[in-house]
């Protein structure tokens, strides 16, 4: 059998986190009931005139510059035409032909690696509104207009990547890259960040790309890996057999795990596109340029490779520490209160992200702020506090944003360093635990572990552990 390399592009669609939408005043707020934040403007009646919202556009800018982008000198708004039940006006304003950013790039670090994806566009468009379909309902489908008219800003990559690894963190990468700019919040859970993968196949070593196959429907970094395997397989299996692919568009079907035909698409221009009549030409100067500019914060890549460095950490822990801008700030803040940076990070990416992930807290809303973290890593450096009870600390500092010296002095969690306090503790422990003190006499270091928990357990925490490990051996070379 042939081998085959594939190349894949992706399209990503973020919501932009501005207070109005695209072309006319209507909020953009969630959680509220549908159909209350519509216009005539967003719901397409006859005659009305969109007005272009400029924060979008600074928006947009900053994303095309971070992304290394030549501006579009003017960019054209264009009217994408085609019907469809939550696109009331039969077309949405988009960008074509000479859209915002142009021929850009991002850098993305695969196991050490560096690899750059090109950028072949950024543009703004409005997004669509939302069709519900009730289960109880099968016949009939709802339409929710309030999505209609959100901004969108759409990152077309070229089709540089060619493994499902790559995708990944590509993705990845353009997710924090958006919050880091501060333009998105990029919750693929609320819809505001989706993707559609363009999959072609060629013998290893063409030059010339395969047939293009674009999937949509794809809302989660899973959903997207899982369609473009099956695509890479489907198409590998289809050329083995000698059949001809053909450029389509195909859905995901989640449960089933395949991809299925939606419809064949020769161009783009399918959607017929031409120059909205409402929307001058946008006309971005240098001046608007260079604020932008100025405005572009350190990316998580470079403040990956910049972290690692300034305070010798590994490449994982520096991965992990920027791989949420809330985080890497959280770092490099509590750094800067006094606190050592190894032992920060490993707070950081072991408790920290164990309670973030445990329960489903967004990084950026944490109650805990960087000069408590501080004052409990200094605690636990300083002997103030041992390694059990500063996690009892840490557990409720996350969420309530106490000093964690107050904790310590309400919980009764000051460490015992007193030798002869530990030392009743470790005489009680010993007597408890016959078996554990036989197989530490027998070798067995495992023994040893378990007493000093049994000392830290009875102290509930407050006994300095090294002092008990050494109370301990004392006493059991002693007999």
């Amino acid at each position: 059998m042939a081998s085959y390399e594939p190349s894949i592009g992706l399209e990503v669609h973020a919501e932009l986190s501005t207070r109005t939408k695209v072309f006319c005043g209507c909020s953009t707020a969630v959680g509220v009931p549908p159909n209350t934040q519509v216009c005539p403007v967003c719901l397409g009646f006859p005659g009305v005139l969109p007005v272009l919202n400029r924060q979008v556009v600074e928006y947009a800018l900053r994303a095309a510059l971070a992304m290394h982008c030549s501006i579009s000198r003017p960019s054209i708004f264009e009217r994408k035409g085609y019907y469809y039940p939550d696109l009331p006006k039969n077309f949405q304003i988009s960008q074509k032909r000479s859209p915002l950013g142009l021929n850009g790039y991002l850098d993305i670090g695969l196991n050490g690696s560096p690899k750059r994806v090109g950028i072949s566009d950024v543009h703004i468009e409005e997004d669509a509104a939302k069709l519900l379909h009730p289960e109880h309902d099968p016949q009939h489908s709802l339409v929710d207009f309030n999505r209609g008219g959100l901004p969108l800003l759409e990152i077309v990559s070229q089709p540089d990547m060619h493994s499902v690894a790559e995708v990944q963190v590509y993705m990845m990468a353009v997710q924090s890259m958006l919050r880091y700019l501060g333009i998105s919040e990029a919750r693929m859970e609320q819809g505001q960040l989706r993707f559609e993968a363009s999959v072609s196949l060629a013998p290893e070593g063409s030059r010339n790309l395969g047939t293009r196959v674009e999937i949509k429907n794809l809302n989660s970094f899973r959903a997207v890996t899982g369609a473009v395997e099956h695509e890479i397989r489907r198409q590998t299996q289809a050329l083995d057999r000698g059949e001809t692919l053909y450029q389509e568009t195909r859905l995901w079907d989640d449960e089933r795990g395949v991809t299925e035909p939606m419809r064949t698409k020769e161009t783009a221009m399918d959607y017929r596109y031409f120059p909205e009549p409402d929307l001058v030409p946008l006309e971005i100067g240098n001046e608007w340029i260079a604020r932008a500019k100025a405005t572009l914060p350190e990316l998580a890549e470079a403040r990956r490779r910049r972290i690692a460095q300034q305070y010798d950490l590994t490449d994982y822990d520096a991965q992990i520490l920027t791989s949420e801008k809330a985080l890497a700030d959280l770092f490099e803040e509590t750094i800067a209160a006094g606190a050592p940076a190894k032992a920060t990070a490993n707070w950081i990416t072991g408790r920290l992200l164990y309670h973030i992930n445990e329960h489903g807290l967004d990084p950026a809303s944490l109650a805990l702020k960087p000069p408590a973290l501080a004052e409990l890593v200094q605690m636990v450096e300083s002997g103030a506090v041992s390694g059990p009870a500063a996690r009892q600390v840490f557990d409720r500092i996350i969420e309530s944003g106490e000093s964690p010296r107050a904790v310590v002095a309400a919980l009764g969690l000051s460490q015992i360093s007193d030798t002869a306090e530990i030392a009743s503790v470790v005489a009680e422990v010993i007597a408890e635990n016959p078996d554990a003190v036989e197989n530490f006499r027998k070798g067995k270091e495992a023994a040893l572990k378990f007493l000093v928990g049994q000392v830290m357990r009875k102290s509930k925490g407050r006994a300095n552990p090294q002092t008990a490990a050494e109370l301990l051996k004392q006493r059991l070379a002693a007999g």
